[in-house]
């Protein structure tokens, strides 16, 4: 396997350090670049558009390695790289429906975003006996809009495709020309339940953009925020998931445990989701002094009726019958995709952005990265189990060591660029900044993990039965705001 940074080395001039290594390519370069991509295991991180520019964020897994491609394309067409890499597809659709930059030889053509240039054409299947239910925009419940067109012989899937794009909001738009404080508040929105991800992912990437790292207690503080959103989202998921399975125990239980966490964030930072509380310089406001004592009681609890209730769980042949060997990913399929989070681990995609890249102060703590080789439904439920249990784990240590002092920063107007990537409950996010001479936000663009993990959920329901949809649905809960910007 060749090594990244030495391969983009050979393409193209290097014009930026950054923090990862940025190359610029001309059209001989790119192709030379995609031809590689056909046959290296580097992992697709990011594809976005910058003016003309198309900036394509590779990742080296064998040594933790991250670099920038930039391509600059005048004429507002560039070769495809969805040709070599399937996650890149849905990302080409929505530059051209939002930039105007087409893909040449693009594997798919169709609008992503873009839902007034007249019908859709859903993918064919062909075969005798196969029918079509569509379903949504509109669910029975309080979810987000998205649209599944079932191909289905009697009640097993033959083809799923998806349609979202309903929960556009120009997210990336709307942050240029505002101040880094203006444009976090609109990165707290990219997803509602991974605010405080997100929020992070841009704050770091605005204080690497300006060379001004926040103070260590903030640092400590993010990451205590992150952990819970974790935490509860994680109790969420367990219990929706239960939910789905029609096992209403657990499901009322892991909701009012998920409740109580949120309780205590809004009480420790005056916030249920916490969300506005991580800026760029730092965090908003400071823990109140009774909050550590009452974190660890709800730390406490939640370990208690975590347990209980997975001994529950794992004590009921019913259910476990829903979960196990539903909803099954192949491990090449989430290894090309470079999916994340629990959709990868659980298919042993062993990445954590906590990890590697890494950053402060998950450096300096201990946790270990949970892993499966099953990658069906009941694997990605037990793995949140284990990513709660390290979350306990960490949490403790943050409140045992968080350091004193100060907990934002003013940060210097100016230019620069900036990239992160931190960990969500959902897997990695990924934020790219740049900020003009002013120090205003001059292009943003994030990307969260569900870009690569709603395409892994169609073909994790192929040969499932059409009742077995909304509990694998469920296992992923990938995110439609997040992916739809």
């Amino acid at each position: 396997m060749t090594q990244l940074l030495p391969a983009l080395a050979t393409l193209g001039p290097r014009e930026a350090e950054l923090p990862w290594p940025r190359h610029r390519l001309d059209g001989r370069g790119w192709l030379g670049l995609l031809a590689m991509l056909a046959q290296e295991d580097w992992t697709l991180v990011a594809l976005f558009a910058d003016g003309t520019d198309i900036h394509l964020a590779l990742r080296d897994e064998s040594d933790g390695t991250q670099g920038l491609v930039r391509y600059a394309a005048p004429s507002r067409r560039f070769p495809s790289v969805g040709r070599v890499r399937p996650g890149a597809i849905r990302l080409e659709r929505a530059i051209r429906d939002i930039h105007g930059i087409e893909a040449e030889e693009a594997p798919d053509l169709r609008p992503w975003l873009d839902h007034g240039g007249g019908a859709y054409t859903f993918l064919p299947v062909e075969g005798e006996g196969v029918h079509q239910i569509p379903v949504g925009p509109v669910h029975a419940g309080i979810i987000e809009p998205g649209h599944f067109r079932f191909h289905a012989n009697g009640e097993l899937i033959v083809r799923l495709e998806e349609r979202l794009g309903y929960t556009h909001k120009g997210i990336e738009a709307l942050t240029i020309g505002r101040t880094p404080i203006e444009a976090a508040r609109l990165a707290a929105r990219v997803s509602g339940d991974s605010t405080v991800a997100h929020s992070l992912a841009f704050a770091r990437a605005v204080e690497q953009a300006v060379a001004t790292p926040a103070p260590a207690r903030a640092a400590w503080l993010r990451a205590l925020m992150a952990e819970l959103e974790r935490i509860a989202n994680h109790f969420g998921d367990f219990a929706a998931i239960c939910n789905d399975a029609s096992f209403a125990l657990i499901h009322a239980h892991a909701t009012t445990a998920r409740e109580r966490v949120l309780q205590a964030c809004e009480t420790s930072f005056a916030h249920r989701l916490m969300m506005d509380r991580v800026v760029p310089g730092g965090v908003s406001a400071d823990l109140p002094p009774d909050a550590p004592a009452r974190i660890t009681r709800l730390i406490d609890d939640s370990e208690r009726t975590l347990a209980y209730l997975y001994r529950i769980y794992e004590s009921k042949p019913s259910l476990l019958d829903r979960t196990v060997s539903t909803g099954v990913t192949l491990s090449e399929l989430v290894h090309r995709f470079g999916a994340g989070g629990f959709v990868g681990r659980a298919a042993g995609r062993a990445v954590d952005a906590r990890k590697s890249p890494g950053y402060p102060p998950y450096d300096g703590l201990e946790f270990d990265v949970p892993l499966s080789l099953e990658a069906d439904v009941h694997a990605r439920l037990t793995i949140r189990i284990q990513e709660m249990r390290q979350s306990f784990r960490l949490i403790r240590q943050i409140l045992e060591r968080l350091p004193g002092g100060e907990v934002r920063v003013e940060l210097p107007a100016g230019r620069g660029d900036g990239i992160a990537m931190v960990e969500s409950f959902r897997g990695d996010v990924f934020a790219y900044v740049r900020l003009d001479d002013a120090g205003r936000v001059a292009r943003y663009h994030p990307r969260d993990p569900s870009w690569f993990q709603w395409p892994l959920l169609e073909a994790a329901v192929e040969g499932n039965i059409v009742a077995d949809f909304p509990l694998i649905n469920k296992s992923f809960n990938a995110s439609y705001a997040g992916h739809d910007l």
